[in-house]
Order: structure tokens, then sequence, then C-alpha cells
């Protein structure tokens, strides 16, 4: 019996930093389950690049001439639709985080990670999950705070004091099962990582994940940790 070949994930690198760029396709190519099927060095190259090559991922750099990286990503989720967009850069700012994760990256990390990190990450990625850098973590806490303080001036206590009675009472409702998951997402551990020190199979916290997304009425498990975070989950 034929055993079936793993698929690869294709891999188009945008970063207009070239030596940084072609280290980065290097260390890429030692690992058997990545191919690196294009480079661009700036977003209208990655456009094209996208579109024509249709990668699963998109590795992208934010600070990048012309149209930054953070701007770019409607224009290359819409080039291709089907990809996923992960954030490389050695930004630390809390508004290029912010505006990343609600243009639609399914991760933020830096440039200081490690290969073996970065292949593990793109990895999870690759099954649907968020990664973030461990360094933005808080920051990514303070960015939403920020948003959420700012909506509420606009909108009158009334409304925001309405938004956080509806996450607590949405918190209430998950079951204790659900509760340990919500713990685990909040620190940022993987579906992988739950399983195993709740001691229950990967597939079965992807669903309980998935009944967290719904109760709580959020659709990523960012925002999960950042309901997590408002609301002294620890």
């Amino acid at each position: 019996m034929s055993i079936a070949t793993p698929k690869l994930i294709r891999i188009l690198v945008v970063d207009d930093h070239s030596l940084f760029r072609r280290g980065l396709i290097a260390l890429l190519a030692r690992e058997p389950s990545l191919q690196v099927v294009g480079e661009a060095a700036d977003a209208g190259q990655a456009q094209r690049q996208a579109r024509q090559l249709q990668p699963d991922l998109i590795l992208l750099d934010v600070d990048m001439p012309g149209v930054r990286g953070v701007d770019a990503l409607p224009a290359l989720r819409e080039a291709a639709p089907a990809a996923r967009v992960l954030m490389l850069t050695v930004s630390e700012d809390e508004q290029d985080l912010s505006t990343a994760l609600r243009a639609g990256a399914a991760g933020y990390l830096l440039k200081s990670i490690e290969g073996d990190a970065l292949s593990a990450a793109i990895a999870r990625v690759m099954r649907g999950e968020s990664v973030l850098a461990s360094e933005m973590t808080g920051k990514l806490m303070d960015a939403f705070r920020d948003t959420s303080a700012n909506a509420a001036s606009a909108k009158g206590s009334a409304e925001a004091g309405s938004a956080s009675t509806a996450h607590a009472s949405a918190l209430q409702s998950l079951s204790p099962r659900e509760r340990d998951i919500l713990r685990g997402i909040a620190r940022g551990a993987s579906n992988k990582e739950i399983g195993a020190e709740l001691g229950i199979a990967e597939t079965t916290v992807k669903i309980h994940v998935q009944h967290v997304l719904r109760k709580l009425g959020v659709s990523s498990r960012v925002q999960i940790a950042v309901v997590a975070a408002n609301a002294g989950v620890s």
C-alpha cells in the first residue's frame, strides 16, 4: 500500500531587505514540508506574485517602501483568498499589531524568532490557529483595550456597560472544560499543548474552541484572549 506524500506548504516571502529575504528562503528550504514558490520586495510585486502563484502562506514584512505591509494586507488577501498571511517583522508597535490582526493576518512574529519556532508557527497557522510573538502579548491587550475604551467613549457609558455585561454573561455560560480551553488560549498555548495539558485529544480541543468562539460571539483566538484578559481570567 502506498503512503500519501504530505502536502507541501507553498510560501511567498515578502520583504524589502534582500539579504534577510535570501537568508529566510534558505532557512525555510531546510524544512521538507515547506516550499518557497516566490519572493517580492514591495507590495505591488507581492500582489502580482500572490495572484499568479496562489500560495498557501504569505510571510509579510511590515515596513517596506511605498505601501507598508499592514496596508497591503487587504489587497494581498483579495489577490490570493485562500492564502494565510503571517507577519514577520522587527516592528513592536502595538498599532501595527492591531492593524495587521484586524486586516486578517493569522499571526504576528518578530524577526528575532528561531528557525525551529518559525517552522512550528507556520504549521500552527496552516492548522487554522493564530500565533503571536510572546513579546507582543501585552501590547495586544493594550491595543484592544484602547480601542474598546475609545469606542465606549464615543458610544456612551451605557453601551460600554452593556458590552461588558454581555461578555461577563457569555463567560458564565462556558462549561468548566471550556473555561480550561479559554485559559489555555489566553496563555497563547496551541491546541496540541492544551490537549496535552488537559489529557484530551487535539481534535477535541478544536471542538471546544469552536464552542467558546460561538458563546463569546467572537471570530478568532486573538479575540478570545482579549475577552479573557479584560475579564481577568487567568
